[in-house]
């Protein structure tokens, strides 16, 4: 469950005080030198935080309003690197959750990690999808139920195999089994946000009151169960 922030810089100094301070962190730091190549990694893929050198890489603006549309990064931290021609004031406006000016201070990095850091842990908690095979029921606004299987599930959201032939859409109420010595059902509000030939992926609306606390047991269970086969891996390998 390791972290994962895109860094896009072409500044090697710049680049080493960020590797210098994640190391330390549960974070994998990944690199890109060019804003086009950033851009369509953030849209393939969900990540946790975002670090962009805003001056000294053209085209960085299109970046930041990229990530704040997208559905999947809307809600990850973005820190912004100012020099000259970019003010924080412009990088705040433009949805920077912190911003650093250059030369970057390593205690100034250091004050924003401790704040950053532990956001992206929320964000990561919130949006990782843990694997998981359960039959789940969808009813539509109609009335007409469907039967199906999760294939994932997090804080904000869950894959289902697809539904027919044309799948769903709108908002639908959810309901399956949490699994527990006490079984209860889980049931919710949520919103058909993408669909392809195989699946289709949904956002949570509204969870229903009596369900939230087993809900949340059950993630934080899932979460314990994998942190337990990351240390035992962790530990075969050493």
């Amino acid at each position: 469950m390791r972290l994962n922030c895109l860094l896009l810089t072409q500044d090697a100094i710049l680049l080493a005080a960020f590797q210098h301070g994640f190391r330390a962190t549960n974070a994998a730091l990944e690199m890109r030198t060019d804003p086009a190549t950033a851009i369509e990694l953030s849209d393939r893929r969900h990540l946790d935080g975002f670090v962009i050198d805003c001056d000294i890489v053209p085209g960085t603006s299109d970046l930041i309003t990229q990530i704040r549309n997208s559905r999947s990064n809307r809600q990850s931290i973005l820190i912004v690197i100012v020099n000259a021609t970019t003010s924080a004031r412009v990088a705040i406006d433009a949805g920077a959750d912190f911003v650093l000016a250059k030369p970057v201070q390593v205690k100034q990095l250091q004050s924003i990690l401790e704040i950053a850091l532990p956001r992206m842990e929320r964000e990561h908690r919130r949006y990782f999808r843990h694997k998981i095979d359960l039959p789940v029921e969808l009813v539509c606004q109609t009335g007409e139920a469907f039967t199906g299987k999760l294939l994932n599930v997090s804080e904000s959201g869950f894959a289902v195999t697809r539904f027919g032939a044309s799948g769903l859409s709108g908002v639908v109420t959810v309901r399956f089994e949490l699994p527990s010595a006490h079984s209860q059902t889980f049931q919710a509000k949520a919103d058909v946000v993408w669909n392809d030939s195989f699946a289709m992926g949904l956002r949570f609306l509204r969870i229903d009151p009596g369900c939230r606390p087993s809900f949340a047991a059950w993630l934080d269970s899932l979460e314990a169960q994998l942190r337990f086969k990351e240390s035992t891996s962790r530990a075969l390998s050493d």
